[in-house]
């Protein structure tokens, strides 16, 4: 896997030439030594990564433990990166800070979290009523996107790359049912990035809590309802025991990406080779989390549904209405008034227009057919 790094490669430097000399420098512990019988000849480099969850979510902490593992392996246990979970070095919403400030070399973490360095962040990870996961993707490494999106993070010292994926995501834990628009006002409710944004602007009290703050909150009533992930994740973190409303669709994150965002000064640091593996990693690794989510999470709501008692519900159409209506408000303000986040729009919505249309034909006719089936 390869991307242009004309942009932000300008900025940081010349690539990998410094790589002898990392140890002192904050980028990591090296030394050189030969090859390991692994076909890889290069240096010893020792990395800390930090993931903004806890070792319990075990896809979303696990995609850092992944990429580490794979890392480790395909340069023979030359190249090693210790993993943190949330908490541990960092708080779970302070990655790309430690990232930038060199505490950690890289991190697992949503774009959508640091959207107060950058609003254009959110591309990173969704927006409301964006793409699925595979148009994301797809916009991301063959439409341009992640080189827009590697253009801001170089402003912030950061190369990412895509190394996980939820897909599509839920609509939220309720104490209370919620029927129509008017009973979202005055809710306090977890939700991050421009959902939180749009969710706000519907009437709704927003907080944006790290994953270990969240149940506590909703268990002592200091917020009435939250999001997270899905099944999968949001049976782990036992949201079900105490709000057992659960809504869907999740039209916030539809299709959610996340980066291993980098320390670009670390990552130039590396060898050519290194920087292919990881590359490389990152990729494999999106590909298996994605696989996992789509394995588990029917698993997990049937659990939820037939053996903790979750009623389900659907987003009424007022609420799904007037939740487009702002979106696409704040979208067209935000391109209005900032250019560098109107630039990745652009790019995003020529893309979202031509997926649509062609999934809208043979896509949605064989899921309108097919999945009403069963």
């Amino acid at each position: 896997m390869t991307i242009k790094r004309r942009d932000f490669l300008r900025k940081a430097g010349t690539g990998a030439a410094g790589v002898a000399a990392l140890g002192a420098c904050g980028a990591g512990e090296t030394e050189s030594v030969g090859g390991s019988g692994s076909g890889i000849d290069g240096p010893r480099v020792n990395w800390r990564l930090a993931t903004s969850f806890p070792p319990s979510l075990d896809l979303l902490h696990g995609a850092g433990v992944r990429v580490a593992q794979r890392v480790e392996e395909l340069t023979g246990g030359n190249f090693t990166i210790r993993v943190y979970a949330a908490g541990e070095i960092v708080p779970p919403l302070q990655v790309m800070d430690a990232v930038m400030q060199g505490t950690v070399q890289c991190g697992v973490s949503p774009g959508y979290y640091y959207i107060g360095k950058n609003p254009a962040l959110a591309f990173d990870t969704a927006i409301p009523f964006g793409l699925d996961t595979r148009q994301q993707y797809s916009w991301m490494m063959h439409g341009g996107g992640l080189e827009l999106l590697n253009a801001i993070y170089a402003d912030f010292g950061i190369i990412s790359f895509p190394c996980n994926s939820t897909g599509g995501q839920m609509g939220g834990w309720f104490r209370e049912p919620v029927g129509s628009l008017s009973e979202l006002a005055g809710l306090r409710f977890r939700i991050p990035g421009i959902g939180g944004e749009i969710m706000s602007r519907l009437g709704v009290t927003v907080q944006n809590l790290g994953a270990p703050e969240i149940y506590p909150a909703l268990e002592r009533g200091a917020i009435d309802a939250t999001e997270w992930v899905g099944p999968h994740d949001d049976e782990k973190l036992g949201f079900y025991q105490v709000a057992r409303n659960y809504y869907y669709p999740g039209w916030w994150e539809p299709g959610v990406t996340m980066g291993l965002l980098i320390s670009l000064d670390a990552y130039n640091e590396l060898p050519p080779a290194y920087q292919e593996i990881l590359q490389a990693v990152c990729g494999e690794t999106f590909i298996d989390r994605l696989s996992a989510y789509d394995h588990a999470n029917p698993l997990a709501l049937r659990r939820l549904v037939n053996d903790h008692g979750v009623v389900l519900h659907q987003y009424s159409d007022d609420i799904m209405d007037a939740a487009w209506r702002e979106s696409n408000a704040y979208l067209e303000e935000q391109s209005s008034a900032d250019a560098t986040f109107r630039r990745v729009y652009e790019s995003y919505r020529s893309f979202r227009d031509a997926s649509w249309s062609y999934a809208r034909g043979n896509e949605l006719a064989y899921q309108l057919s097919a999945f009403n089936q069963v």
